[in-house]
């Protein structure tokens, strides 16, 4: 019987993607519920798997573009599966030249051996020569068999003769590799210059002391991971700390569609990921309604299932607001850019120790630049600015996180 596994759909609103690989050779014989290949939507990287077991047959071949549905392989689930080798050495008849070989031939001289070729100085080893001698034939057969000389063939002779030579060092220098672009990497180009086109996009700064943080996580670390299972890091209080400044700066939140502002009443925030395709930005799920250690636990799983490519485009679709960490790389500061529909997006960086003024006294302390971009469109300057001060006060004083309206000293006072 044959069995045809066709293209599968990674999402509805896609109807092509790529044959991005073949995990197996043509030809080879595959296990039920096996990984045979991979295709690529400008989304997300989706497994093909074996239905059944048997002989595979290659229909549709690498970097080629498919329609959803089309059949990629097929499956001859008839096919004997092959028998596993067996650590034995195969059976072989030692016959005589004479035996094998006319007797005029088993008497004439090794050609290879022979005054007649045209490459005396010719080296060859041991192994090669036994093959000559035993098929009869020369150097000069070995060369004229060639197909043709390349240049990996002409620096190979010149660094045997006087090592790494000039040549060789200039060839590796001016080497040019060409790469087919991805449907993924093909698919942010175009988001990207569309952002740059079609938004009015500003970026506003503002600088923040990571003291509060760092001695919250040093203190608590070992009991936090004894809970949880999961380390605390930085990111869980950013994204914790945005979606209450979001909910106090709904038009960060929002995004245009037609000649309407929609203002989704929750925080699904997209934390950027960089994979070996490229950046991915999964999304936290009401954000604002999770706990510091259920967004860390979030965030690893989404971070896992991206950088295997074996996240959903569910799980990619529907963000209202994003943040990506260039820190994590060494960036001081960067104007990162949206993700549409989107109208915000809070860029974090690293982390150095500088001197800041406190209480009239130069002091020492670990300051973070942040950085939003904004559509203009939608968000005025006041909003963008009061955004970063929100995040800055919550940051350095993270106590302030669990007090909804972000107020302590007021809600106190019942002010």
């Amino acid at each position: 019987m044959i069995l045809e596994i066709k293209i599968p759909s990674p999402g509805e609103s896609i109807t092509e993607v790529e044959v991005a690989q073949w995990l197996v050779e043509d030809g080879s014989y595959v296990q039920k519920d096996q990984e045979i290949g991979e295709i690529e939507s400008d989304k997300a990287t989706l497994p093909i798997i074996a239905g059944k077991a048997g002989k595979l047959k290659i229909l549709i071949q690498e970097g080629t573009t498919a329609a959803v549905g089309d059949v990629a392989c097929s499956i001859d689930t008839e096919a004997e599966a092959p028998v596993q080798d067996k650590k034995v050495e195969p059976k072989t008849e030692k016959v005589s030249s004479r035996e094998t070989q006319p007797a005029q031939a088993a008497k004439e001289p090794v050609s290879g051996t022979s005054d007649n070729s045209n490459y005396p100085e010719a080296k060859i080893t041991p192994v090669a020569k036994k093959m000559m001698e035993q098929n009869h034939i020369n150097v000069d057969d070995i060369i004229n068999g060639l197909k043709k000389i390349s240049s990996k063939e002409v620096v190979q002779v010149l660094s045997q003769k006087s090592g790494p030579s000039t040549m060789q060092t200039e060839a590796q220098e001016r080497a040019v590799n060409r790469e087919k672009m991805t449907s993924l990497r093909r698919k942010i180009s175009e988001r990207l210059v569309a952002v740059k086109n079609e938004t009015a996009m500003l970026t506003t700064f503002n600088e923040v002391d990571m003291s509060a943080v760092m001695e919250l996580r040093n203190k608590y670390q070992k009991q936090f991971v004894e809970k949880h299972g999961i380390k605390l890091g930085f990111m869980s209080f950013f994204t914790k700390a945005a979606s209450l400044a979001l909910q106090s700066f709904p038009k960060i939140n929002s995004y245009i569609d037609g000649d309407e502002i929609v203002s989704p009443n929750y925080n699904d925030i997209g934390i950027a990921v960089q994979t070996g395709k490229g950046l991915m930005v999964p999304i936290v799920r009401d954000a604002n309604k999770l706990s510091l250690a259920e967004i860390e636990l979030e965030i690893a799983e989404l971070a896992k299932k991206a950088r295997a490519f074996r996240i959903s485009p569910e799980e990619m679709s529907g963000g209202t607001f994003t943040i990506t960490n260039g820190g994590v790389f060494g960036s001081m500061l960067s104007t990162p850019i949206i993700n549409p529909p989107q109208s915000g997006i809070l860029g974090m960086h690293n982390i150095v120790e500088r001197p800041v003024a406190i209480d009239r006294q130069v002091v020492i302390r670990p300051i973070m630049y942040l950085a939003l971009s904004y559509d203009h469109r939608i968000v005025d300057g006041r909003d963008s600015v009061s955004f970063l001060v929100k995040i800055k006060e919550l940051i350095e004083a993270p106590y302030k996180i669990l007090i909804p309206a972000g107020d302590s000293d007021k809600q106190l006072l019942g002010l």
